[in-house]
């Protein structure tokens, strides 16, 4: 009969140390046992897997190809149960040699390109076998080099690490992201490294400084300019974090721009597309024409054409390197599993310092498992050397006795292995027992015992053997670097105004705040066509390479550039899609210019300044103040100073009265409420009585328009004298006709 589960017998715990445990276990898992690389061989578990597991298969660089599907399933099924798609790109990524610097896979077929990694075929589609490189992790595996674990259900046995022969964590580098840590860990040339790793092993106690002498900095598989500072370069290799900058590498062939090196895991397609955009964005007029010629011979060629032979290739092509992808900058952050089993970001000497200590003790296991075997071997050899030398009692013995192994063992004082060598004799193998042949065998392997047995008894011998087996590898598998490491200017963004055409526009502004631009300054604005109870309210005449500010009712500015606001082919959009101005506010006026083109800002309180255009530029949707309106009053239209100096400045209220100013006299403020331009009354404002109902500058070449209804009024700067007064006073009357103006237009 079952026991009954008591209460006494259930283990009780607080939620909050559960909930830690769970999560510390699931961590820890994470980091050691999925995103992290190992110091020793350079690999995640799964990558580990998938190389062991192809070299079980026998799916050698020199045997013939098998499907992705058929390797992706023997890791699952032995060594990693996890999701196959994971596992298949992680074996695609091994085969891409845009993504990794010394490929580990050899794949035929679709493995995906550099402007799309992820587009690789189906594993069904795709054949793989392992890269001559990987040679470098498998060649001493069956060596008793590493230790084993038994797989996931307990019924194989796998290698905890790979015996690697370089330090490929340096090599193909890492990047990987585990919880509450992250790993970036660049490639580089194999050359340098190994340079640095012999220099070390000489040198034990060599800094950072001197290993870079031999490691001058990453190398990326897809080329590119390493622009980074070498002292930037310097810190990063001692600390182990920091950050590498790599520019792309362009040529110029009859005027184009040939692009033929990207930076690492950059899409040539990604960056034509950026391009494109900002010639559709009007923002790079320099540029005439895109092309992509890359094919299987040249990678990567993208065509950049220049407008004309006048531009300024490097000016443009430091502006598209601040712009787009042709430049990017890459973490480094040497995060990986060390020897102790912890995580841990290594600085450079550390690292090679520790992968020296595991190669050592790998090395010296390979040693001692072979003079193992020599040993044994030799052990053997004397007692098949015993059992020729007395042939006719050996046999005669085996064929007398029941149990033959204790009499020869006892007869000719062998050991029991060495008795069970003789009895596993076949009998056409006794005519072959010469004692030349087994002295021959057993002088071949005493040499290499004694051989072993130096190296192992000597650091220096062992050292020694290390260093050459190094550059053996680095004779076989080393290539000249490809990321060049040069100094170059920081790039920067061409001005967005110098990178529009300079045209001439007319904004125009409607009385419901809809804007839109025409092409020249010949528009008549007020015969373009309106929505329905909508028309035309101001315009400004500035150029496409300009900023346009608008003025709204409670005196606030807005900013945008000329080239973005909608053509005048269509009625516009409104400004509030763009601004987001106060409560119950509506756009009353629109300038335009360069920046140090003067306005008049005024209110119907009488009140106005001057003020630069530049200064009027805001950054945000909601503007900002700069026009004080007093209560009751309204904003004027703004009005264009020519010449702060020398122009005349006109007033006129409702009742008719036109004063005449200096343009001298009114101050140029950033913000505010000016001075008293024309005497309105306070009192009378709020009744509706009094009011300045327009403003308007005059320079000497030009002439002052009064509209009153149906009649106008033109008036030369020599007329104007007539009504010229103080500041603050009403000034004189209009001529009959002409007291209830509706605006002044200057011409």
């Amino acid at each position: 009969m079952a026991s009954e589960t008591t209460l006494e017998s259930v283990e009780t715990l607080p939620l909050h140390r559960f909930t830690e445990k769970a999560y510390l276990d699931y961590s820890m898992y994470v980091i050691l046992d999925r995103a992290l690389p190992h110091i020793g061989d350079g690999l995640k578990p799964v990558q580990r897997r998938i190389v062991y597991a192809m070299s079980e298969l026998g799916l050698s660089a020199r045997a013939k190809f098998k499907k992705s599907a058929r390797t992706v399933g023997d890791v699952l099924g032995k060594f990693h149960p996890h999701g196959d798609s994971a596992c298949y790109e992680a074996m695609v990524h091994m085969a891409q040699p845009f993504a990794f610097r010394y490929p580990l896979v050899d794949g035929q077929g679709n493995w995906g390109s550099t402007d799309d990694p992820k587009s690789f075929a189906a594993m069904r589609y795709t054949e793989a076998r392992l890269a001559p490189f990987a040679e470098v992790l498998l060649a001493e595996l069956g060596e008793g080099t590493v230790d084993w674990a038994p797989n996931f259900d307990g019924t194989l046995q796998e290698p905890l690490l790979l015996p690697a022969r370089l330090p490929a964590v340096l090599l193909n580098g890492a990047t990987g992201i585990a919880v509450g840590m992250a790993t970036d860990i660049p490639p580089h040339n194999l050359r340098e490294v190994s340079s640095a790793v012999i220099h070390l092993l000489e040198h034990p106690k060599a800094s950072v400084d001197e290993l870079c002498e031999h490691i001058t900095g990453p190398d990326y598989p897809t080329g590119g300019e390493i622009i980074t500072p070498r002292e930037d370069l310097l810190n990063a290799y001692r600390t182990g974090s920091g950050s590498v900058r790599i520019r792309a590498c362009y040529e110029q062939e009859n005027g184009d721009i040939v692009v033929t090196e990207l930076p690492y895991q950059v899409s040539g397609n990604r960056v034509l597309e950026q391009i494109a955009a900002q010639m559709t964005a009007k923002k790079l007029p320099m540029v005439a024409d895109l092309r992509d010629e890359s094919d299987h011979e040249n990678p990567t060629r993208l065509v950049i054409v220049p407008r004309s032979a006048r531009i300024d290739v490097d000016a443009l092509m430091s502006h598209l390197f601040a712009s787009t992808d042709l430049e990017r900058s890459y973490r480094v952050n040497t995060n990986m599993i060390g020897l102790n089993g912890r995580p841990a970001v290594k600085d450079l000497r550390t690292l090679l310092r520790e992968w020296l200590e595991f190669r050592l003790a790998t090395v010296t296991r390979r040693l001692q498992y072979r003079l193992d075997k020599v040993l044994n071997r030799l052990h053997i050899l004397d007692g098949l050397l015993v059992a020729y030398l007395n042939i006719d009692e050996v046999i005669a013995i085996i064929r007398s006795e029941d149990e033959p192994r204790p009499v020869l063992m006892k007869r000719f004082k062998i050991s029991e292995l060495q008795a069970d060598a003789i009895l596993d004799l076949k009998l056409r193998q006794l005519a072959r027992l010469e004692e030349m042949k087994i002295r021959g065998e057993q002088d071949e392997l005493s040499a290499e015992r004694d051989t072993l047995e130096k190296i192992l008894a000597s650091k220096r011998r062992l050292r020694t053997l290390v260093k050459q087996e190094i550059q053996a590898d680095t004779e076989a598998y080393g290539d000249p670097r490809r990321s060049r490491l040069v100094e170059r200017p920081v790039a920067r963004a061409m001005d967005e105004t110098a990178l529009i055409a300079s045209e001439p526009v007319t904004v125009v502004l409607s009385e419901k705040g809809w804007v839109r631009a025409a092409k020249g300054h010949e528009i008549d604005p007020e015969s373009l066509s309106y929505k329905s109870g909508d028309r035309f309210l101001a315009a400004a005449y500035g150029r496409t390479n300009q900023q346009v500010v608008f003025l709204d009712s409670s005196g606030r500015a807005y900013t945008l550039a000329a080239h973005s606001l909608p053509s005048a082919r269509g009625q516009g959009e409104p400004l509030t899609g763009r601004f987001n101005p106060p409560e119950g506010a509506h756009f009353v006026g629109v300038l335009a210019g360069d920046p140090d083109s003067r306005y008049l800002l005024a209110t119907s309180a009488g009140y106005g300044f001057i003020a630069r255009l530049g200064d009027l530029a805001a950054r945000t949707r909601a503007g900002k103040s700069v026009l004080s309106v007093p209560r009751h009053a309204r904003v004027l239209l703004p009005a264009p100073v020519q010449d702060a100096a020398a122009d005349r400045v006109a007033a006129v209220d409702q009742q008719g009265h036109m004063l005449v100013i200096p343009a001298a006299e009114i101050p140029q403020l950033n913000r505010g409420k000016g001075i008293k331009i024309q005497g309105v009354s306070a009192k009378k404002l709020a009744s509706g009585e009094e009011a300045m109902v327009g403003v308007a500058s005059v320079s000497a070449d030009a002439c002052l328009v009064v509209y009153a209804g149906k009649r106008h009024l033109k008036l030369k700067l020599a007329d104007l004298e007539q009504y010229a007064g103080d500041r603050g006073r009403k000034g004189r009357k209009l001529p009959r006709g002409l007291q209830r103006v509706e605006k002044l237009v200057r011409e």
